[in-house]
């Protein structure tokens, strides 16, 4: 889709816009051509030049961006089986392009309409963020000037910009507060730490540093990302006539680790299958494997542990729609917590598919290093350690799920 600037910011669309059937053939058609090329991603650290151009072509980077900016605004179904798709071909990319292009949808819900004009005047949006706070900020006249490295910020290769957190103490504050900033590309330098792990080599998680970056206030909110209440004000509600912009912004940011999983574990099967095909038994009778029960039976498992992964995943992005749809009051933080652990379990899914059934079968010479399964095997491996699935999903979010559920509503005082 091409555009035409309008105004500051002010980006409208023209020519025929993009359907969700069209975003995922496209991003299905890109995927094809990653799956002989992850070796390479790893080892640069990040997917290709010319597939960041593919992405860009295709309108990828627009798919969450509203449509007043020049964003095709699609909705966050689409979003799920496009990244799904990017990761069955490779996963370091799938990454990759999730945390750059899914902060739109943040960006979109959260600021102003002034930086909405101004972050968006570029049309395509790719925007690394981290949770944690981290450096520090000095206040000056009109905003902040920010010091500091924030690390893992998958998507940073080809980043537009970084959304990030610190920590500021604001006068009058007994304590210091949380602020959630945006900043462009030219404020911030690429680290080159990123490559190292175990998995997702080419994920383009990098660290970003800033030295007396300028942000001024309208690109900073004060709150953290993770801690949200849809129920506050939000100015995508008034800005857009889309739900989405309102939406629980803490279970999207989770369930976006299952959309991954879930393309990961595809990849894996995709592969066992090619194996199935290929190779025989190594006991006797020798016989093709296609024709043998026990792999039948191991190829069965995986497939229908991971469809059941992709079809939870898909209605938990249903039932988050759903609940935007109903307006804030219906996102509840127990609600939110819910939906994020339909992601935690369908990442646990596919993890057992590919770890229990399909590793283990698919014989030595198949899980060598720089073979598919091998690296879907070290990349799910590598997504455990993301703090929220290993931290947050693994207990906090059980233990306060509970907590709100059984507490009992509080008394009135004048009663």
């Amino acid at each position: 889709m091409t555009s035409t600037r309008t105004g500051p910011g002010r980006a409208q669309p023209t020519g025929l816009e993009l359907t969700p059937a069209e975003a995922v053939a496209r991003a299905e058609a890109i995927a094809a051509g990653l799956v002989d090329r992850q070796a390479e991603t790893e080892q640069r650290t990040y997917c290709a030049p010319d597939i960041h151009e593919q992405f860009l072509t295709a309108g990828l980077y627009r798919l969450l961006v509203p449509r007043r900016y020049g964003g095709h605004e699609l909705d966050a179904g689409t979003f799920a089986r496009v990244c799904m798709a990017i990761s069955r071909g490779c996963p370091s990319t799938g990454w990759m392009y999730l945390f750059g292009a899914a902060h739109a949808l943040v960006v979109s819900s959260l600021f102003e309409e002034r930086a909405q004009q101004e972050l968006f005047a570029g049309g395509d949006f790719i925007c690394p963020a981290t949770v944690a706070p981290a450096g520090e900020a000095r206040r000056v006249d009109g905003g902040w000037l920010l010091t500091g490295t924030w690390r893992y910020c998958s998507g940073s290769p080809y980043a537009t910009h970084f959304l990030g957190h610190t920590m500021v103490q604001r006068e009058g504050d007994p304590e210091p507060r949380p602020l959630m900033f945006v900043i462009p590309r030219e404020s911030w330098r690429l680290e080159e730490d990123w490559g190292a792990q175990l998995g997702l080599r080419g994920s383009g998680s990098h660290g970003i540093t800033a030295t007396d970056a300028f942000v001024p206030d309208h690109l900073t909110v004060d709150r953290l990302l993770s801690m949200v209440d849809p129920a506050e004000d939000m100015p995508g509600r008034a800005l857009h006539d889309n739900p989405e912009y309102g939406g629980g912004a803490l279970s999207f940011m989770l369930l976006e680790l299952g959309f991954l999983a879930v393309g990961m574990a595809q990849g894996a099967l995709d592969a066992y299958d090619e194996l199935m095909r290929a190779r025989t038994t190594s006991f006797w009778p020798i016989v093709p494997r296609t024709e043998d029960p026990d792999f039948q039976s191991r190829y069965g498992e995986a497939a229908g542990m991971i469809a059941a992964a992709e079809a939870a995943v898909l209605d938990a992005v249903r039932q988050w729609h759903d609940l935007s749809a109903r307006g804030p009051q219906a996102i509840t933080r127990e609600g939110e917590l819910r939906l994020a652990l339909i992601g935690r379990e369908a990442v646990r899914l596919c993890w057992h598919a590919v770890e229990g059934q399909l590793f283990p079968t698919a014989g030595s010479s198949s899980v060598r290093a720089g073979e598919r399964i091998e690296r879907v095997w070290r990349d799910m491996s590598m997504l455990h350690s993301h703090a929220g699935l290993g931290i947050f999903l693994a207990g906090m979010a059980n233990r306060e799920l509970a907590q709100l559920h059984f507490a009992q509503p509080e008394t009135d005082s004048r009663s």
